[in-house]
């Protein structure tokens, strides 16, 4: 795999890496709360790497890029990273593929920059809203529960947190050294990066009904961090959009079953229309 540091907005360096073909059609894979671009590992060493170019960036406040103390509640500074991603990278119209809260930043660049650059968008485990009842509607208790301690500054209650999140991700038990070296980079996200991102108040319906891209959405059947019910709030706000539950998965169907995520993906980029 090749690494790559760009300039996102406001001038923060972040890290991005790339495997597969350098013309092969592009797949831009943007990671959720607290995670890096290393979630989508067995992507980025699958076969899908024999035809198309894969690529995962670590977020503003994650993985090896810039950890500022502000800058998260501006959804033009997410917009700014994807662009920049897209633009330094020089990828041709990107299917953009957020998992959890990903598609948040998918949104966060469609409301500044438009659809015009990328060829589709696909929503893992996603949500598109925060800081409402609504948004929390889609949430499980034992998620919103654990909140608390993703905010600490207290070292043993934010691992104990983080850890606990992390079991809730798979449906099936991860190994341990896998299970461990999740919650290193996990940890190596500031308290501060956390409860800035969770603080945001964001409501995406606007831009929902207005999207005109394919839209692929994708649902572990045993989510146990975001209720299979977002299904509904998003098929009601973008009706063309294509469902696929994956059963036996989790909240991160990717790793739970990668053979069938990366089929289903594959097929995904297959229907995309020829720009």
């Amino acid at each position: 795999m090749k690494s790559h540091t760009i300039t996102g907005g406001g001038g923060i360096q972040l890290h991005i890496v790339e495997a597969g073909r350098p013309n092969g059609r592009p797949v831009l894979f943007i990671h959720g709360f607290s995670q890096c671009g290393l979630a989508w590992e067995a992507q980025l060493r699958s076969d899908l790497a024999d035809d198309y170019r894969l690529v995962a960036m670590d977020l503003r406040g994650h993985g090896l890029s810039d950890k500022p103390r502000e800058s998260y509640a501006d959804t033009r500074s997410w917009a700014d990273d994807i662009d920049a991603a897209i633009q330094s990278l020089r990828l041709d119209r990107p299917m953009l593929c957020g998992w959890s809260y990903g598609p948040l930043v998918i949104l966060d660049y469609i409301r500044h920059f438009g659809e015009r650059d990328i060829s589709a968008i696909q929503f893992v485990g996603g949500v598109t809203k925060l800081g409402s009842a609504e948004a929390r509607s889609v949430l499980t208790h034992e998620f919103l529960g654990l909140a608390p301690g993703f905010f600490s500054t207290e070292t043993e209650e934010s691992v104990r947190s983080l850890e606990a999140l992390l079991r809730m991700c798979f449906a099936k038990e991860q190994s341990a050294p896998d299970l461990y070296r999740m919650l290193g980079y996990s940890v190596s996200v500031p308290p501060h990066v956390r409860r800035a991102l969770l603080s945001r108040s964001v409501d995406n319906d606007d831009l929902l009904n207005n999207l005109r891209k394919p839209v692929f959405i994708v649902h572990g059947t045993v989510d146990k961090v975001v209720k299979v019910s977002a299904v509904e709030q998003h098929k009601a706000a973008v009706p063309h959009a294509q469902i696929h539950l994956m059963p036996h998965s989790g909240h991160a169907p990717f790793a739970d079953d990668p053979a069938g995520f990366n089929q289903h993906l594959r097929r995904c980029i297959v229907a995309i229309p020829a720009m």
